[in-house]
């Protein structure tokens, strides 16, 4: 891991944020090294304390750093933002000096949304799939996976990663291990998907499974791959007859992750519950960082 070396007089915040996000497990590759270029740039031009860091100094940064696209700026832009609202929050500065507006991406299509009745068809259709000769109990497995995906927002990597031991049955419960952060997690489930799970596990793994053995595998041993499911799963949109309309972009399998998202804040609105006091509990949920500013999610 490249060690950074900081010189402006943001040194000692911009180690103690470093620090902290790799205290959270995050890679903060790409991030740490726009910090960095930030910290030159304070020294080339003379910057003498956190003070004289104001909004001038913040656009002249991003000038000095052009980006061709939206993302890539919103990227530098929400980078700053995050720094320096930390950095308020510690009190090592009074005020977020970031005041630029984002770029509006208009070339970004939106992620189209899965409802209960695109949901109930996608398990339709999983629950026709034949046998095959190196793939036994195809249609349960697939059924279960998709149901997992919409019904609790796991990654995709993260229910192949599963073991049978990982299901605790008892407790209404998964446990989830090697996620994107490096945290681990347990993850509550309803009684509809306990019967899902029970009935796989016995069908599949029998009444006395082995709690090592990949929970979905076609071979015992042999886990099921991401990529085997991402391409059913687009072998099976087609099918959906869904009404995609014009700018949204045509699904894509983590879009069941961001409907399981999308329903847990619709529900927190209808029930008049501010969801800005729940993200907290959305993110650990979901196993996921959640930004100080939601425009830059």
């Amino acid at each position: 891991m490249t060690i950074l070396t900081f010189k402006s007089p943001l040194a000692e915040c911009l180690n103690s944020f470093i620090g902290y996000k790799h205290v959270l497990n995050c890679k903060y590759r790409t991030e740490a090294n726009v910090l960095q270029m930030f910290d030159r740039y304070l020294c080339d031009h003379g910057i003498p304390d956190c003070e004289s860091i104001d909004t001038a100094v913040i656009e002249g940064f991003l000038k000095s750093r052009p980006r061709r696209t939206a993302g890539s700026y919103n990227h530098l832009l929400g980078t700053m933002f995050v720094f320096f609202e930390w950095a308020r929050v510690q009190k090592f500065i009074k005020h977020n000096p970031v005041r630029v507006a984002p770029r509006r991406e208009t070339a970004k299509r939106i992620p189209y949304v899965f409802d209960l009745g695109d949901a109930r068809r996608l398990l339709e259709l999983a629950r026709g799939f034949p046998d095959r000769s190196r793939a036994r109990n195809r249609a349960l497995l697939y059924e279960t996976v998709f149901a997992i995906l919409y019904g609790l927002g796991l990654r995709v990597g993260e229910v192949v990663r599963l073991n049978v031991g990982d299901v605790d049955l008892s407790r209404d419960t998964l446990f989830i291990r090697e996620t994107k952060f490096g945290k681990s997690r347990i993850v509550p489930f309803g009684p509809k998907l306990r019967q899902r799970l029970r009935s796989y596990i016995q069908r599949v793994h029998g009444e006395t499974p082995d709690p090592s053995l990949p929970l979905f595998s076609f071979r015992k041993t042999d886990r099921i791959r991401e990529g085997t499911i991402s391409i059913t799963f687009h072998d099976l949109v087609p099918k959906l007859g869904l009404n995609i309309p014009p700018g949204i972009a045509r699904p894509r399998l983590h879009d069941l992750r961001r409907a399981f998202a999308v329903r847990t804040l619709l529900r927190w609105y209808r029930e008049g519950i501010d969801p800005n006091r729940r993200l907290i509990h959305l993110s650990t949920f979901l196993g996921t960082l959640i930004p100080i500013r939601l425009r830059f999610i």
